[in-house]
């Protein structure tokens, strides 16, 4: 293979080491809570050096990024999940030829991935820096004496210190926490963003509070210019102005998401050795969980950042752009829907008026809303196969630990050949059914809008998240009141 002589060096990566037999729940708690700590802490320390005018080129992607503008985790998640598509990207199409299903090649794939995870670090870091869209402070190198070219290299280490660090964040809560960091992540940062949605008490540019409780109180006031005339003759905009229809999307979307991922098709078990054992292998709808969905955005958003650094230095080919903004071109009709003012003409034509645009027409929202469905519903299918496969949810690594675990499906012969052709029956098709689902949840997500601005596709992600994440927690606590359902999960 021509990669088994890459194996010396991927070996040789730094990486957290494994904990040596079983960890305790309350360990696991402690670190994935200090992390958590830690996450907040970096995100939080300005970026020494930046000039207030800069740009931040991932701002409607921050709910799934996990970044935070102007800090330490500016990058966020991006690099990861960036390094991950290109990788399954080649795997899926053969370029790199891996079998996943073999653990020596799985690990390989997995160093692979993360010295990507480095250099998509210094390429994602790199556009926004000498692009001009991270400014370093010039007042600030006169200050100091030096010149601004230092105050830029400065910059760029920051960044690449803090894409770094997330990395190992990840992967410590991965070895030695609950759940994953990148899951974490997006948790901390959509929830803080609906907290914010609610109570802020900060005005926008009109004055206006932020937050949608200030907000009713401002309205409710007679300053507000707002009676039953304005209400009456202006119904759509002042629902989308008020924030009802946020916090309806908000309510639904929790609600659908906690239904659907309680959807699934129970496989029952027997054990082989002890009579009387019995369980069931659950099969979710949404399988390969909502990760996949992160992999599309990030394409989307990587898609995007292209087009913007073309169309800064005057290549407009693919597209135009107005405050970093897409408004013609291939690149509209390729960029996410993020809420009601991207497809409700009525908020999409003063939308576009206030950046000095004349308003699309009608069929070029429509092609617009068609080309965003498309992409997370093929997209949502094409990254959970590979999520899958990837992660060691397919058929046969499924079929594997019920074997080890010793336990059977009853009627059936026990074997791992036996036990595969089972799962066959309901892993690809269940997977297949559950990528398209939860792209078209994300797409009904993102076209209703949320709370504070966290967007559809980042409310989704974090619900499910946080659902997956209370289902590990009851587990991690079975294991600790039952230690031989260890090896059923595959721990020692």
């Amino acid at each position: 293979m021509a990669f088994e002589s890459l194996a010396p060096l991927l070996n040789r990566l730094p990486a957290v080491k494994r904990p040596e037999g079983h960890v305790h729940f309350k360990k696991k708690l402690g670190w994935t809570l200090g992390i958590l700590v830690l996450y907040f802490v970096l995100a939080n320390i300005p970026l020494f050096g930046l000039d207030k005018s800069s740009i931040d080129l991932f701002e409607l992607y921050r709910a799934f990024f996990a970044g935070a503008s102007g800090s330490l985790m500016v990058l966020g998640i991006g690099p990861i999940v960036t390094a991950s598509i290109v990788l399954q990207l080649l795997v899926g199409a053969n370029v790199i030829k891996m079998d996943l299903t073999d653990p020596h090649q799985q690990a390989i794939f997995q160093g692979l991935q993360k010295l990507l995870v480095f250099v998509m670090v210094v390429l994602e870091a790199l556009p926004q820096i000498l692009g001009g869209y991270m400014k370093a402070d010039a007042g600030l190198a006169a200050t100091l004496g030096v010149d601004v070219s230092f105050i830029t290299l400065l910059l760029f280490l920051q960044v690449c210190a803090g894409g770094v660090l997330i990395l190992y964040m990840d992967e410590i809560v991965s070895k030695w926490g609950i759940g994953s960091g990148v899951g974490m992540f997006i948790i901390a940062g959509v929830s803080q963003q609906i907290v914010q949605g609610l109570f802020n008490w900060k005005a926008d540019d009109t004055g206006v509070p932020i937050g949608i409780f200030p907000k009713w109180i401002f309205m409710a006031g007679p300053t507000s210019g707002i009676d039953m005339t304005y209400i009456l003759t202006n119904k759509v905009l002042f629902i989308y102005e008020a924030g009802i229809l946020a916090l309806f999307s908000t309510i639904l979307i929790y609600l659908m998401v906690v239904y659907v991922e309680s959807t699934r098709i129970e496989i029952p078990l027997a054990h082989a050795a002890v009579r009387g054992a019995r369980g069931r292998f659950p099969v979710k709808l949404i399988y390969a969980s909502v990760l996949p969905m992160i992999l599309v955005r990030a394409l989307q958003a990587n898609i995007q950042m292209v087009g913007l650094i073309l169309s800064s230095k005057g290549v407009t080919a693919l597209g135009t752009y107005v405050q970093g903004t897409p408004v013609g071109g291939l690149m509209y009709y390729l960029s996410p829907i993020n809420g009601p003012s991207d497809w409700i003409p009525s908020l999409v034509g003063p939308r576009f008026t206030s950046l000095g645009i004349a308003e699309p027409a009608f069929w070029k929202i429509i092609l617009h809303v068609f080309t965003d469905a498309s992409m997370l519903i093929i997209g949502g299918i094409v990254f959970a196969l590979f999520w899958v496969e990837t992660t060691g949810m397919g058929a046969k690594n499924v079929a594997e630990k019920i074997q080890k675990s010793g336990m059977q499906i009853p009627g059936y012969r026990r074997s791992s050949g036996t036990l595969e052709r089972v799962m066959q029956r309901y892993v690809p098709r269940v997977t297949v059914i559950g990528g398209a689902f939860i792209g078209f949840l994300t797409l009904i997500a993102s076209l209703l809008g949320t709370l504070g601005g966290a967007g559809g596709t980042g409310l989704l992600l974090t619900v499910s998240i946080m659902y997956r994440l209370y289902e590990d927690i009851a587990s991690q606590q079975m294991m600790e009141m039952h230690p031989m359902m260890r090896s059923f999960f595959g721990k020692e």
